[in-house]
């Protein structure tokens, strides 16, 4: 169907429209006529994708000097399929209708293991290893093109070009990827209900005395493997450094470029160490700032905190340089330089924690250093200042007046809507008590409590046998849900959602496949 909102032709690729998908698509009309950031929240099912890329084309293909680039990101592989579906039936629409598909070039971005058509190498299942493997290729056949690596050209070409977060968030590959998107583009951050978890995990680090000792083992042995050849390519790579370090900076001050939270804006000619002092052990938990971890680097190794700032980007280059086949062998040499880079770069809304046992061995000494992002605006700061719109929604965002404060923006539009529903059909039940009269609270106090658990545990076990489909079932904490869940296997296949997006992805599929009743 066609319909005008506020003036705007667009075409929906459905026969029917609810209210609240036109009213949505009028507050995100607003957000875009003002070049301004929007928070919209809708009801899961109601159809937020297809509203807002019906929108978005819509106003590209009308105002393309106001619009040039939509960037679309989702959390998980699954959602960016879905949104690559409806991007198709929308196309299709416009074909249908026009006679002809929109002069647009959409471009998906996927897991670097999905993107590699060479026939060794998209074999691995590890980025890293296909990263590593792609080096010597390019070494061994020159004239090959990797299908990765075309498509990261290409994303600066495309009109429409559909994510995951971390490739906007994360500043090591937001570097590499978004930094120079154009800056009349519309960011799209779909599912954003836990966008600040994803901006602190993505500006974190984890230590531990494994791999410290890792780090060392592996700087000894790439240390051994050095050559004369190696030599002068570092001399050559360290000169194009300095330069390209100059024209960064230029292009930062002049805003041809994203801004990355983790790279400093000065120009250094030292070259970096890594940190020796993160060697310490502590018998007793402690927390410090960045600035008394700096101090404390400082007095034992005498390293400053200028240098230490681009350990992560030059440990990356003399991969690159000295063709490392697998920089996966130096991945905790590479987590240790993210930790000098981060630390040396912020000095506020950090905290350095050292905890001197791990969880699974309390009686163990093995000491973890954290450092923490405490503040989810360092992340999107570079995103809201660069980009003309930034639209965040999610079927919850609630309470909505709190995510303009956590992530430091001012929307110009922010709105709730409701679902639409022909009939009641939420009927809710408040259980208070168990079938012992004990009471079931969730409350943290409890929480511990065996008759509590155990009542939650039966209550779910009576409810999953007599009901015919399928159940759904939110706790307060994913160590609440370890707690509870291990009796309910023995009536329904369990899908749990994990912290790690990445496994939480995996798991979609088999869920999926078992809810339509598909024996693949």
């Amino acid at each position: 169907m066609k319909l005008s909102v506020d003036g705007l032709l667009v075409y929906f690729p459905y026969e029917y429209i609810y209210p609240e998908q036109y009213a949505y698509m009028l507050e995100l009309k607003r957000a875009l006529d003002a070049k301004g950031h929007g928070l919209l929240e809708m009801p899961s099912g109601t159809g937020k994708t297809i509203s807002l890329l019906s929108l978005i084309v819509a106003y590209m293909i009308q105002n393309p000097h106001h619009v040039r680039k939509l960037i679309y990101c989702s959390r998980t592989v699954p959602e960016i399929e879905k949104v690559l579906e409806e991007l198709k039936n929308l196309f299709k629409y416009y074909e249908s209708a026009q006679g002809e598909k929109p002069n647009l070039v959409g471009v998906v971005l996927s897991s670097r293991k999905n993107l590699c058509i060479h026939p060794e190498v998209s074999r691995e299942r590890e980025g890293k290893l296909v990263d590593g493997k792609y080096y010597i290729t390019l070494v061994m056949a020159e004239k090959k093109i990797m299908n990765k690596y075309t498509c990261l050209f290409q994303i600066i070409h495309a009109e429409i070009v559909v994510y995951s977060y971390h490739y906007l968030l994360d500043p090591k590959i937001a570097e590499v990827v978004s930094k120079e998107l154009n800056k009349e583009a519309v960011v799209v951050f779909d599912e954003a209900h836990n966008i600040d978890n994803v901006c602190i995990d993505s500006l974190s680090v984890k230590i531990t005395r494994r791999t410290i000792d890792k780090k060392t083992m592996q700087t000894s042995l790439w240390s051994c493997d050095a050559t004369i050849e190696d030599s002068a390519r570092l001399t050559a790579e360290y000169e194009q450094m300095v330069e390209g370090l100059r024209e960064a900076a230029y292009a930062r001050e002049t805003d041809a470029i994203l801004g990355n939270p983790v790279l400093p804006d000065e120009i250094l000619n030292a070259l970096p160490g890594v940190p020796a002092a993160v060697h310490r052990v502590h018998k007793d938990q402690a927390a410090d700032t960045a600035r008394g971890f700096l101090k404390d680097v400082a007095s034992r190794v005498c390293i400053e905190r200028k240098p230490l700032r681009f350990c992560a980007s030059r440990l990356s280059s003399l991969l690159r340089t000295l063709r490392v086949p697998d920089p996966s062998t130096l991945a905790a040499l590479t987590l240790v330089t993210h930790l000098a880079t981060l630390v040396s770069t912020y000095t506020k809304g950090f905290v350095v924690i050292i905890e001197p046992f791990d969880d699974k061995t309390p009686t163990v000494s093995n000491p973890i250093l954290h450092f923490s992002c405490m503040d989810s605006s360092i992340a999107m700061r570079p995103v809201f200042a660069r980009f003309q719109s930034v639209i965040i929604t999610s079927g919850t965002l609630s309470p909505l007046d709190m995510y303009p404060k956590i992530l430091d923006f001012n929307p110009v539009v922010m709105s709730s809507f409701t679902m639409t529903l022909a009939r009641p059909c939420l009927l809710p039940m408040i259980v208070s008590k168990g079938s012992d009269q004990v009471a079931i609270s969730s409350k943290y106090e409890t929480r511990e409590d065996v008759a509590v658990i155990r009542n939650y545990g039966l209550l779910l076990v009576e409810i999953s046998a007599c009901v015919p489909d399928g159940v759904v079932c939110f706790f307060t904490s994913y160590l609440y849900l370890e707690s509870v869940v291990a009796s309910l296997q023995k009536h329904k296949l369990l899908f749990i959602e994990t912290q790690d997006s990445a496994e939480t992805s995996v798991r979609e599929r088999p869920r999926r496949r078992a809810a339509v009743g598909s024996p693949r």
